[in-house]
C-alpha cells in the first residue's frame, strides 16, 4: 500500500512539476536587449525550433510580447529589419512605402520558421529612415497588432510605422501645454470670381497678435490637412518655434480644396493644383489682397510663403513661376512633377524670379528624381533654395518632419 502511494504522489509531483514548467514558460522573460541582429535571430529561431508545441509557442509569444513591451516590432538592429507576424494567416505580405504599396510584391511575404506560429520577413532599409507600411494577412489589410506607432492618412486610414534606430522625432510637431498658443479661427469662406465657386479656409494668428504688425504669412493649399495634428501639425510647430524664437510670428492661411469643410464634399485639388492659372489668380487677386487688408500682415512678397505637397507641389512651384509678384517664399514638399512635366520646361526658358525656394522629398518611392532635376535647374538659375532628402516615403510622416526646417529658412528670427 506504502509504495502505492508513493507511486501516486511521485505522478502527482511529476504532473505538478510540468504545470510548472508550462506556466512558467507562459510568463517568462526574455532578455532585452539583444546585442546584435544575429543574436535576435538565433533566439528567435531556436524557439521556433522546439518540438513541444507548448513550450514553443510560449516561449515564441514571450519574446515577442517583450519586443511589443519595448516597442520593438518590427525588430531593427542598425539597418537590418525583422517584420514579423503571429497568427493563424496562411499567407502574409508587408505593403507600404518600401514597395510603392504594391500587394503583389512577393519580396516582401513573410516565411514560416520552421514550425512555429510565426511568420518573418527580414529586409535591411537606412538607418536613419521612417516609413508606413501595412500587413496583408490572406488578402485583408490591417496595421500591425504588435507596433504600437502609427501614422493616420490623408487617404482618410491609418498606417503602422517602422521607426529605424537613428530616426528622431519631430519634437517640434508635439503640443505643449506650457508653450503659449496662437489662435486658429472658424472656416471662413469667400466666393471666388476666378473660380465660379465657394471655398473655405482658416487663419492662424499667432500668440499676442494684437501687439503685432508686419507679420509675415504663410498659405497652405491641403490646409484641412497641414492643420490637422493627426497630419501636419502646422499649428503646434509654429507654436513651438515661434515660442523659442526660431522664427519670426507668423500668420498661417489653411486653404480647404474641399468643396465643404464637413468632409462631404468633392475634392477639386487635381483641378486646383495642376498648374491652373484660375487658382492662382484667386489665390493671390482675392484671397491674399482680402488678407492683406483685413490682416497685420507685411504685404512685401519677400514675406509671403505658398507650401504644398504632392501635387500641392506643383502648385506651389508653379505660383512661383506665374505669380512671383505675389510670392517670393517657395515651398515644395515631394512634388508630383510628373503629373505636369512642363513645368520644368516652364523654369529652364524663363527670366529669372525674384524667388527663394524650399524643397524636399523622400528617397524611397518618392518623388526624388523629379524633385532633384528640379533643384538642379534652380541651380542653374542662380535661386537661393535649400533641398532636403530624407529616407522616407509619400506620406504625412514625411513632411510635418520638414516643416521645422521650412519655416526657419523662410522666417528665421
Amino acid at each position: 500500500m506504502l509504495k502505492e502511494i508513493k507511486a501516486i504522489l511521485e505522478k502527482k509531483t511529476i504532473i505538478i512539476f510540468l504545470l510548472f514548467l508550462i506556466s512558467s514558460f507562459s510568463n517568462c522573460q526574455i532578455k532585452y536587449p539583444f546585442n546584435s541582429f544575429n543574436e535576435f535571430k538565433i533566439k528567435l529561431y531556436s524557439f521556433c525550433s522546439i518540438k513541444d508545441k507548448v513550450q514553443r509557442n510560449n516561449l515564441i509569444n514571450a519574446l515577442c510580447d517583450t519586443l511589443k513591451q519595448h516597442h520593438k516590432i518590427p525588430f531593427t538592429y542598425g539597418d537590418s529589419v525583422a517584420f514579423l507576424y503571429r497568427g493563424n494567416a496562411a499567407l502574409v505580405k508587408w505593403a507600404g512605402d518600401f514597395n510603392n504599396w504594391d500587394p503583389a510584391n512577393d519580396s516582401f511575404t513573410g516565411f514560416r520558421i520552421d514550425s512555429g506560429k510565426i511568420l518573418i520577413c527580414i529586409k535591411s532599409f537606412p538607418i536613419n529612415a521612417r516609413l508606413d507600411y501595412k500587413i496583408i494577412a490572406d488578402g485583408n489589410w490591417i496595421t500591425d497588432p504588435d507596433n504600437s506607432f502609427f501614422q493616420y492618412s490623408g487617404m482618410g486610414s491609418t498606417n503602422s510605422v517602422l521607426i529605424m534606430p537613428e530616426w528622431v522625432y519631430p519634437k517640434e510637431t508635439i503640443s505643449i501645454p506650457a508653450v503659449p498658443k496662437g489662435n486658429m479661427s472658424k472656416y471662413f469662406s469667400i466666393a471666388s470670381v476666378n473660380l465660379s465657386y465657394t471655398v473655405y479656409y482658416r487663419i492662424y494668428t499667432p500668440f499676442d497678435y494684437e501687439n503685432m504688425s508686419n507679420i509675415p504669412v504663410i498659405y497652405l493649399t491641403d490646409g484641412n490637412e497641414y492643420s490637422d495634428d493627426r497630419l501636419g501639425c502646422m499649428t503646434a510647430v509654429l507654436d513651438n518655434l515661434i515660442y523659442e524664437k526660431k522664427i519670426k510670428p507668423v500668420i498661417a492661411v489653411f486653404i480647404d480644396s474641399r468643396s465643404s469643410p464637413d468632409s462631404l464634399g468633392i475634392n477639386r485639388r487635381i483641378s486646383e493644383y495642376s498648374m491652373n492659372k484660375k487658382y492662382a489668380d484667386f489665390v493671390c487677386d482675392e484671397l491674399v489682397s482680402f488678407i492683406d487688408a483685413n490682416y497685420k500682415t507685411n504685404k512685401s512678397p519677400d514675406w509671403k510663403a505658398i507650401l504644398g505637397a504632392s501635387l500641392g507641389g506643383i502648385n506651389s512651384a508653379f505660383t512661383g513661376y506665374y505669380r512671383n509678384d505675389t510670392f517670393h517664399l517657395i515651398g515644395i514638399n515631394s512634388p508630383a512633377f510628373w503629373y505636369k512635366p512642363e513645368i520644368f520646361d516652364d523654369f529652364e526658358k524663363s527670366i529669372n524670379f525674384p524667388i527663394k525656394v524650399f524643397i524636399s522629398t523622400g528617397t524611397i518611392y518618392d518623388s526624388q528624381l523629379e524633385a532633384k532635376k528640379m533643384k538642379d535647374i534652380f541651380d542653374k538659375k542662380g535661386y537661393s533654395n535649400l533641398y532636403i532628402e530624407v529616407p522616407e516615403g509619400h506620406s504625412w510622416g514625411n513632411w510635418r518632419s520638414r516643416l521645422k526646417d521650412l519655416l526657419i529658412y523662410f522666417f528665421k528670427e
